[in-house]
């Protein structure tokens, strides 16, 4: 029977790759990718990358398809975020019927980790319900962007008995919990934590995470915001695509080695860690 992996890559840097993704990379013989276009091949060159770094047995394959384009007539945004899945899903189901051999392995490299805003496992979930294609698949866990703007910051995420909320953009505009002391937001395009400078906030905020271009600013959110925005702005339209967390926290919640108040852009040329060779690296 066929067989799948879906394999967390991490947040960006090849090194973030664990020993059993590793293991598991080598057990592979066909990967799919998906092209999101030309502004993002720097994804699918990550990805190739981490194939050629830690695969021994260079017989694998990769398939790639054209990743579709969320429908922009649709307003309602869960409705339009199924209608996309769909799509994907009969792409994934395509592929794996015409490019994998029963007793052949395949693989997805996700960004981040599978069980965390992707869309990937619960696309694969799809087309397992639809039962006209059948294959075993396992999910390797992979280091997610929280892990990694944590690790950058040198912060802890959640304090003694404190409780975390991870959360998104969307759901940031209507407020922030009341029963959460922390709080982490991805995939926020509209720079949502403007409506909370009337707030006492901290922000650390990342984009790039463990990649070469990696960005970390943190200070009082009021003071910091504008900052942030215009960061996020210049590198976005230089680059064509960009990926940031942050973690909000009420002021002296946060422990960390150095001030937030005293911390600006900083890149990964300037950390300990090892960059990324041809620089480069979703959702």
């Amino acid at each position: 029977m066929r067989k799948l992996y879906l394999i967390g890559i991490g947040a960006g840097n090849p090194e973030y790759i664990t020993v059993q993704a590793i293991k598991a990379l080598n057990m592979v013989d066909v990967f799919f990718f998906m092209d999101k276009g030309q502004a993002k091949q720097d994804l699918v060159a990550l990805r190739k990358e981490i194939c050629e770094r830690y695969i021994e047995n260079r017989s694998y394959r990769v398939v790639e398809a054209d990743d579709p384009v969320r429908d922009p007539t649709i307003s309602d945004y869960t409705t339009r975020v199924e209608l996309w899945h769909r799509q994907r899903a009969l792409i994934y189901e395509e592929m794996i019927a015409q490019e994998l051999e029963e007793d052949q392995c395949g693989a997805f490299l996700v960004w981040g980790d599978p069980s965390l805003y992707d869309s990937t496992l619960r696309i694969i979930d799809q087309i397992v319900a639809g039962g006209r294609l059948r294959f075993e698949f396992d999910v390797i866990p992979g280091i997610t962007s929280i892990q990694a703007l944590a690790a950058r910051h040198k912060i802890t995420l959640n304090g003694i008995g404190e409780s975390l909320l991870i959360t998104t953009g969307r759901q940031l505009s209507a407020g922030l919990s009341e029963t959460a002391e922390r709080t982490i937001v991805m995939l926020d395009g509209q720079c949502s934590f403007n409506t909370l400078l009337d707030e006492e906030l901290d922000i650390f905020w990342g984009a790039y995470l463990g990649m070469e271009e990696e960005i970390l600013l943190s200070g009082k959110l009021s003071e910091i915001a504008s900052r942030i925005e215009e960061v996020r702005h210049e590198r976005r339209e230089r680059k064509g695509w960009i990926m940031d967390t942050y973690l909000l926290s009420r002021p002296g919640r946060t422990t960390q080695a150095q001030s937030p108040h005293t911390r600006d852009v900083r890149t990964r040329q300037a950390q300990a860690i090892t960059p990324i060779d041809h620089h480069d690296p979703s959702e």
